[in-house]
């Protein structure tokens, strides 16, 4: 269902400041993502093959790999707070692929874990029988004072209600962009409306730039925010799900999306891109303007674009008549969870504290070109600055990919279609034949 957050946009902008690493695997495809780093998993070898730590110590297992920024900085607070409180700390950096694999299996084996962390919708979704209530916790160290109040209110829905895991590393998935195409083409406001994007287009087409790319991780998305603009996301979903094709608004976005086709707005290569061809080749490197991703993107190619690159951010534009704006948006977070039958469950919430709150939070971000979880942090990095007027307006949330990947066994069809209609080999009315099929 459409998962709406209390708070209004003050109060949003003040707690959901939003980013996280993340880029998809096919393993994922119904959730947020964890980082495209998630893309190498392999395992720090020396925590990896550990499975308990000391009797008197905390054993955390980290979705990061050591390498990342995010796993150099985790390691370098583990250090810090066992320096700090004399409680040892065994950390194994699992990466997505461990973690993910190995969690489940590793829990129900009575494998010593005190906390780990993930995505907040896995975590709370696909593990939450294994989630300890940390409501008292939380109250009894005053958490929620500096908190990341529209993040923690996400937590609590997804927990049914109640706070079982602790969100860092936040992210949103929004339009983001070249800001030096966006000049050279004379582009001077964001926009927040389909019609404003084909104007926006035109224009970029004409100043000798690709308008948009994509590729084959992250292209459904569009589609699925683009129904969801239409019809609200719980309509958007039952569509989905049940393969509800003959409903007139899949035909509407198959028509909205042949237009610009045939505009030449779509990067040449947008049928058969692979992650992270479009990212890496084409807006990293100037030639695409825009791409529908993650707040993750900038640190992903940090390497490519250097430290000049100019960012900038927006949200989905509305379509005419549509059920919801702007003000709608994927978003979420990594999260911390202490496992419910530790026996070291206030030392557990202690660490979880040190990662994010503070110092560290402020260093997470930074490293990882993150945003702070840690509303006394203040500063976030240059390459987000413009991801604050998208945080002003967020009032819904959205499940990953916005109802497009709520049917996995439709997932590589629509996918499939979806990125022929994009490159224009297919019309409107054969996308939903297709679908039909």
């Amino acid at each position: 269902m459409k998962r709406r957050i209390l708070g209004t946009a003050v109060a949003i902008l003040s707690g959901l400041t939003l980013f996280a690493c993340g880029g998809k695997k096919e393993e994922a495809k119904t959730e947020a993502p964890a980082n495209a780093q998630e893309k190498t998993d392999e395992k720090d070898t020396s925590a990896a093959e550990k499975t308990e730590a000391s009797s008197d110590g905390l054993v955390y297992w980290s979705m990061w790999e050591a390498t990342e920024p995010q796993g150099q900085v985790l390691k370098e607070a583990v250090e810090a707070f066992t320096a700090e409180t004399g409680i040892p700390v065994d950390v194994q950096f699992k990466g997505r692929t461990g973690i993910r694999e190995g969690l489940q299996p590793a829990l129900d084996a009575g494998t010593n874990i005190d906390l780990f962390d993930e995505d907040i919708d896995r975590v709370n979704k696909t593990w939450g029988d294994y989630l300890l209530d940390l409501e008292e916790l939380a109250k009894a160290n005053d958490y929620e004072k500096t908190a990341n109040a529209g993040l923690i209110n996400a937590c609590r829905e997804v927990g049914g209600g109640t706070l079982k895991s602790i969100p860092y590393q936040p992210n949103v998935f929004a339009m983001f962009y070249n800001q030096e195409i966006f000049d050279k083409a004379g582009v001077t406001e964001v926009p927040k409306t389909w019609e404003e994007l084909d104007a926006a287009c035109a224009k970029i087409k004409a100043a000798g730039f690709t308008p948009i790319t994509s590729d084959d991780a992250y292209i459904l998305s569009n589609f699925g925010y683009h129904l969801s603009r239409i019809n609200g996301y719980e309509k958007a979903s039952e569509i989905v799900k049940e393969g509800k094709w003959d409903d007139p608004s899949v035909l509407e976005v198959a028509k909205a999306y042949e237009d610009f086709a045939k505009k030449g707005y779509f990067s040449e290569q947008i049928a058969s891109n692979v992650w992270p061809a479009g990212q890496n080749q084409e807006l990293a490197l100037g030639t695409a303007a825009i791409y529908l991703n993650g707040s993750w993107l900038p640190n992903e190619v940090k390497d490519i674009t250097g430290e000049d690159f100019s960012w900038g951010c927006f949200s989905y534009p509305a379509v005419k008549g549509g059920k919801d704006g702007v003000e709608a948006s994927n978003y979420g977070a990594q999260v911390f969870a202490i496992n419910k039958k530790s026996k070291k469950a206030e030392d557990a919430f202690k660490l979880i504290q040190f990662f994010t709150k503070g110092k560290f939070d402020e260093k997470l971000s930074q490293e990882s070109l993150g945003i702070p979880a840690d509303s006394d942090n203040k500063d976030w990095p240059k390459q987000l600055k413009n991801v604050r007027p998208v945080m002003e307006e967020l009032k819904t949330r959205y499940p990953w990919a916005a109802s497009a990947e709520d049917n996995v066994d439709m997932t590589p069809i629509l996918k499939e279609n979806f990125m022929k209609l994009c490159g224009g080999s297919i019309t409107a009315e054969e996308f939903v034949a297709n679908l039909k099929k």
